[in-house]
């Protein structure tokens, strides 16, 4: 069976977009990962100067959520002088002491959104203990196509011990504006 050369030309060029879209989500994740990589260990939910080192990676959403959980979290502690943070330790993995290195896995989506498997190591380096050894995970880093390309939307913890983040990101910056009454 012979496809009409616009047949074959729409293949052709869907494909080419595809990797392409598959290239700039790593792109954007590998760029996320990077600025996170320059501050670890993260403890908390970023303020405003935290922010502004992931903006170039991440959705409006994304960052209209870190921002009322900024706010929520200044509200909460304002209210409760004694009590420790609603978030602490590493918001952005599913680790609380974070991660120390991570690689870029395989990227897919279509031209709205996709997702990345992000694969992490926590290293807790020279500790004194033999038994503290470095272990890996896989997060999911969720991507949107925006006016600006390819920008981090939410992160899904794929870790599976008993006290890591669970869930996704967006859920707990949700919980903590709830818990603070915004």
């Amino acid at each position: 069976m012979k496809l009409p050369i616009a047949t074959l030309a729409a293949v052709v060029l869907a494909s080419g977009a595809h990797a392409t879209d598959s290239d700039a989500m790593a792109k954007t994740a590998n760029g996320f990962y990077a600025a996170y990589s320059t501050f670890h260990p993260s403890d908390g939910i970023p303020d405003a100067a935290g922010r502004a080192r992931y903006a170039p990676y991440i959705s409006e959403r994304l960052d209209g959520l870190l921002t009322q959980a900024t706010a929520a979290e200044n509200k909460f502690a304002s209210a409760n002088k004694d009590t420790p943070p609603l978030i602490e330790g590493d918001l952005f993995t599913s680790n609380f002491e974070g991660a120390t290195a991570f690689k870029i896995g395989a990227c897919s989506g279509d031209a709205k959104s996709g997702h990345c498997a992000i694969e992490l190591t926590y290293n807790p380096g020279n500790t004194g203990n033999p038994k503290d050894k470095p272990f890996n995970w896989t997060d999911t880093a969720y991507l949107v196509n925006s006016a600006q390309g390819w920008k981090l939307d939410d992160i899904g913890f794929g870790g599976n011990w008993d006290f890591g983040n669970k869930g996704r990101m967006s859920q707990t910056l949700d919980m903590v504006i709830k818990t603070a009454g915004n």
